[in-house]
């Protein structure tokens, strides 16, 4: 089966970090860009994080300068580090895998394999 578990969320305070894991299964991930999610209830679903197979990246302005992505292609998964959280970053966040070029710079780009979901809540 192919599948991609997130991991990593939960209750933080405004200011403090936290680092999601997007760990694929059943296919090698190094071979996908990857991008990072999050939906608030209410709102519309973002992506706010992007890299290449490359390792070239695209930051949504709401996070730039305070997150980071990166790959452990050894562990075949993509970390998500977010610091000086804030409350307006509490959402579900999601990692999504594409093979297909271009997809971290193209915002009708469609991607192959989701995960499930992890719950960020940051809250004093």
């Amino acid at each position: 089966q192919l599948q991609l578990v997130e991991s990593g969320g939960g209750l933080v305070q405004p200011g403090g970090s936290l680092r999601l894991s997007c760990a694929a299964s059943g296919f090698t991930l190094a071979n996908y860009a990857v991008g990072w999610f999050r939906q608030a209830p209410g709102k519309e679903r973002e992506r706010i994080l992007c890299i290449t197979r490359g390792g070239l990246t695209n930051y949504a302005d709401s996070v730039k300068g305070r997150s980071a992505i990166s790959r452990d292609n050894a562990a075949n998964t993509v970390y998500l580090q977010m610091n000086s959280l804030k409350p307006e970053d509490t959402a579900v966040y999601y990692c999504a895998a594409a093979r297909a070029n271009g997809v971290c710079f193209n915002p009708q780009a469609r991607y192959d394999y989701w995960g499930q979901g992890t719950q960020v809540t940051v809250s004093s």
